[in-house]
């Protein structure tokens, strides 16, 4: 199999594909909640003549696609859930349902994957082994679709060997992608904390208990953890984005509520953190004679890429691009639940350049304006299965 083949497929399949996209952009759902995308994508893969199976995390689809005789199993995976944001974009295929939209650019993945899945149908009579497809759903909300669907059986029965992912992302020009072998992403955790004190006049601090100051002590301290708990060579971050008060210029409140997120790269310094923030804010509360409530929810994990496995990515995609096309992507403390696959089997997971300053088309991920130039449905199907194709090979 070469990647010229590859390549002709591609533009043989891009303007389907781009009609799967498009649809898929205009009926946007939220997470957990993708039912018509997912029975969509249901009815593409049995025109196709595979056999998904739905129903998996809810809303999940999964098929397998099988080569020539070969014990191996790499897995794909695309997201399917849209955000909650209004699009502003004026174009004929833009979001139908008011308040939704596929702002982040799940709409890429799940047609590229389609797209994939046709390339590697019509090819499977020349690779060895089997792929599995992964459509899943709720990337975009906690507990995350990715956990659910590992824990329904989706990487056993057969058990798959390797996974890889892909994300559109504007900053990267079209026709390029860019891969992070080792650490890429940080693991994400939600706090919400609950001061308890005793409000009431503010003329007369000295009969209440005054929940405001111990919260600005909390927040101080919770701030301080990564600077002097946590090595200066390990990327961690613990912010505080909500303080709610409820009190007034002359109103000391009963209750101040903060919200905020730790992130991680390592998963022992996320528990460290994690450890820190309950201990601190309880601490502090107490000193004070102040009741508090410490939810932490816990999220994503870190998002580590296999790096024997992104290392072979990396040289096919120079192989199928040019070497121009394929740069190294710094991590970032965003997160992403492809994060859970990364946990369990070798994962490589890298960012697909779709913006195009020429056309105007450079908004950021989870903007109202987000759009892709769409030539990047082409490297997006091509590069999944010409990645399958030689993982498998290379594990045969």
């Amino acid at each position: 199999m070469s990647p010229e083949r590859i390549k002709e497929l591609s533009r043989q399949y891009f303007e389907h594909v781009r009609t799967l996209r498009r649809h898929l952009h205009s009926h946007p759902e939220l997470s957990f909640q993708e039912h018509e995308t997912a029975a969509f994508v249901a009815e593409e893969l049995r025109n196709m003549g595979l056999q998904p199976h739905t129903g998996i995390a809810g809303t999940g689809v999964t098929a397998i696609i099988e080569g020539q005789a070969g014990s191996a199993v790499i897995a794909l995976r695309a997201d399917m859930d849209a955000l909650p944001i209004q699009e502003e974009n004026e174009v004929e295929y833009r979001s139908q349902h008011d308040g939704v939209m596929h702002a982040c650019g799940h709409d890429v993945h799940t047609s590229s994957l389609l797209g994939a899945a046709r390339i590697l149908q019509e090819t499977k009579n020349n690779w060895r082994g089997s792929i599995r497809l992964i459509f899943q759903p709720g990337e975009e909300k906690l507990p995350g679709g990715a956990s659910t669907m590992i824990a329904e059986g989706v990487l056993k029965n057969p058990s798959v060997d390797g996974i890889f992912g892909q994300h559109a992302f504007t900053p990267y020009k079209v026709g390029t992608v860019a891969f992070c072998p080792g650490r890429m992403m940080a693991s994400t955790d939600e706090l919400y904390l609950t001061v308890r004190g005793k409000g009431g006049h503010a003329a007369y601090p000295h009969l209440l208990k005054d929940p405001v100051p111990v919260a600005a002590r909390i927040i101080d301290a919770l701030h301080q953890i990564t600077g002097r708990l946590i090595s200066p060579l390990e990327p961690a971050v613990v912010s505080i984005g909500k303080v709610e008060a409820r009190g007034a210029t002359n109103v000391i409140p009963d209750e101040v509520h903060m919200e905020g997120t730790v992130r991680a790269m390592n998963e022992d310094i996320r528990n460290t953190i994690l450890e820190a923030v309950e201990r601190i804010t309880r601490q502090t509360a107490a000193a004070s004679g102040m009741e508090v409530v410490v939810d932490i929810r816990r999220g994503y994990p870190s998002l580590v890429n296999d790096v024997e496995m992104t290392g072979r990515a990396i040289a096919r995609a120079e192989n199928y691009l040019g070497k121009e096309q394929v740069f190294l992507a710094e991590p970032r403390m965003g997160a992403e639940d492809f994060a859970f696959y990364s946990q369990e089997i070798p994962a490589c997971f890298y960012r697909l350049g779709t913006g195009n300053p020429e056309k105007g088309i450079t908004s950021f991920i989870h903007t109202p304006t987000f759009d892709i130039d769409e030539d990047a449905l082409m490297t997006g199907m091509g590069l999944m299965a010409w990645n399958a194709i030689e993982e498998l090979q290379f594990r045969s």
